[in-house]
């Protein structure tokens, strides 16, 4: 079988860049070189896009740092800018023309070469990728690629209207408040008032259109409720605040599939010691504890992975997702807190641990995916594209 290349995009315009260098690193690392070819694509933090001067190997947050400075001192020197084309003959699925770095940091755009895929994987988190963006792209191409759609990217990554579509299909989720920098600047003391009349204190603030717990903190009070929003829209226009669910338990389920979704068993967060909750330190700087499977009952464990199906269901969500919950263990009730379309990705992140222990290895995770990118492509592939 003739082996189908792909295309690992990583880095991009997002503050997650540095995660995305190290879960790229994984995926390329862990490809059955007998089925696939693989072909780096680095989107530097400026959106050129790159064939990088070496993969990446990086397995924590200071070799991604340095592979990004490796990246950005090549870049004139002998980096080659890659850029999307359209198809050059019924089997090639994606170009791209391919051009050198110029002295003034331009594109020289005569083409050298194409490089030609047959299915992409971005691995790509935050904005500029995991939003939708980078698939509208795919979606014009006609390229096969991994993971959700355009809308479910979108939809994913903006939780403000992600919880609307969890509300609209009966799903448990906490109240919440959305404001817009603009209406912050003008208004902060309204905003603070509204956030008051929804729900009391602590609440957690975060900006709607990112990942990996960034600009996320948890206020106690309306002095902590303005900082934080302060924060939080230095990241996004757009901010949730969102009430605190007391008692809280951190339970994440991963989902693979297309129209038939499966759920894996359910994974415990443990935030370090020190971390008020599982923020960015605490997810890729400090010791957090990860149980996996999480101690809980049968029933609950059930209800849990019916109600992550359900969530990937609400946005039409394909591929893959990791749908995170909170469990009031006192109450005893399910909150369903966010999904991840694209999640953290190297061999000890939360979403490929919990595949692992419901009994399907990195590299046979890797294999599924690719084959619903394409099994979703080719659907595609059967829809009319003409009223005649």
């Amino acid at each position: 079988m003739k082996r189908k290349r792909v295309g690992v995009l990583f880095g991009g315009r997002s503050s997650e860049h540095e995660v995305s260098v190290r879960s790229a690193a994984s995926v390329l690392a862990n490809l059955d070189r007998k089925r696939y070819d693989s072909a780096a694509i680095y989107i530097d933090p400026d959106g050129r896009w790159i064939l990088p001067s070496r993969p990446p190997d990086a397995s924590t947050d200071a070799e991604a740092r340095e592979y990004v400075r490796e990246q950005a001192r090549s870049f004139r020197r002998d980096s080659e800018v890659v850029m999307p084309a359209r198809p050059a003959d019924d089997d090639t699925l994606l170009v791209f023309s391919r051009g050198a770095a110029g002295a003034d940091g331009g594109v020289d755009a005569a083409p050298v070469r194409q490089l030609h895929l047959d299915v992409a994987f971005p691995v790509l988190h935050g904005p500029y990728g995991e939003d939708g963006t980078i698939q509208g792209l795919f979606e014009l191409a006609n390229v096969p690629y991994v993971g959700a759609g355009v809308m479910a990217s979108a939809v994913g990554m903006d939780k403000s209207i992600m919880k609307v579509l969890f509300g609209a299909a009966g799903l448990p989720t906490p109240a919440f408040v959305t404001t817009t920098r603009p209406e912050w600047r003008s208004s902060p003391a309204a905003v603070i008032r509204r956030v008051a009349a929804r729900f009391p204190f602590p609440v957690f603030v975060k900006p709607a259109n990112l990942g990996s717990s960034v600009g996320i903190s948890k206020a106690q009070n309306d002095a902590e409720l303005a900082a934080s929003i302060d924060l939080a829209a230095q990241f996004d226009r757009k901010v949730l605040v969102e009430a605190a669910v007391p008692h809280a338990r951190e339970i994440e389920v991963a989902v693979l599939g297309n129209d038939a979704p499966e759920a894996s068993v359910p994974g415990e967060i443990i935030p370090a010691e020190g971390c008020a909750f599982y923020d960015y330190d605490a997810k890729y700087t400090k010791d957090s504890g990860l149980i996996v499977p999480a101690p809980l009952t049968a029933g609950h464990t059930a209800e849990v992975r019916r109600l992550a199906i359900d969530a990937y269901r609400a946005i039409d969500a394909a591929g893959l997702g990791r749908v995170d919950f909170l469990f009031d263990r006192e109450a005893e009730t399910w909150h369903v807190s966010e999904i991840n379309t694209m999640p953290g990705f190297t061999t000890i992140s939360m979403y490929p641990r919990l595949w692992e222990a419901s009994g399907i290895g990195y590299g046979a995770l890797l294999d599924r995916l690719i084959a619903l990118a394409l099994e979703r492509h080719a659907a595609k592939q059967e829809l009319r594209t003409s009223a005649s």
